[in-house]
């Protein structure tokens, strides 16, 4: 597939949104409206604005495989913090999450077989005990110095099959 017709459909689909939603979109100073920051899996079953009653502008939203909070989340929370306006910061890990499923080593023999390449060297962040990390996740954010005291921090699961948010931490 070459690269262009790999996304046409994706284009395609943008130029409507961009069409229908641009009055909406227009006019926003990428500060955090609700004050709120959101780290949260990549899982494509979550939609963090729209399970917290959020909408565009109200929120940064940082994801990675089992929403853990990894020196990129907090680089983002720290400017979240001190530039964009984040006051309340939701650390979400979810159910029936692939990352508490499978192991290192099963995770590097999949990606080995599959990409036909060694990949036993690519850490993937399994997570053993997803309350145990989560705990310690919302630990490393409100201990950072350039967070700590000055945003609100919890730590959340949310469940794929209900719809709910449930606070851990």
């Amino acid at each position: 597939m070459s690269g262009s017709s790999a996304f046409e459909d994706l284009l395609q689909a943008n130029e409507e949104y961009a069409l229908a939603h641009a009055d909406a979109l227009s006019g926003y100073d990428g500060i955090a409206r609700a004050g709120v920051a959101i780290v949260t899996c990549m899982d494509s079953r979550i939609e963090p604005l729209q399970l917290l009653g959020l909408t565009h502008g109200d929120a940064k939203i940082f994801r990675n495989p089992g929403g853990r909070i990894t020196d990129a989340a907090l680089e983002a929370l720290v400017l979240g913090v001190h530039l964009l306006g984040v006051r309340r910061i939701l650390v979400v890990p979810h159910t029936r999450c692939a990352m508490t499923r499978f192991t290192e080593d099963e995770l590097r023999e999949q990606v080995s077989e599959l990409s036909g390449q060694d990949a036993w060297w690519q850490s993937f962040g399994v997570v053993t005990d997803q309350e145990a990390a989560l705990v310690g996740d919302v630990r490393r954010v409100t201990t950072h110095p350039l967070i700590q005291g000055r945003a609100q921090v919890g730590g959340f699961r949310y469940d794929v099959d209900t719809g709910r948010l449930s606070q851990l931490v």
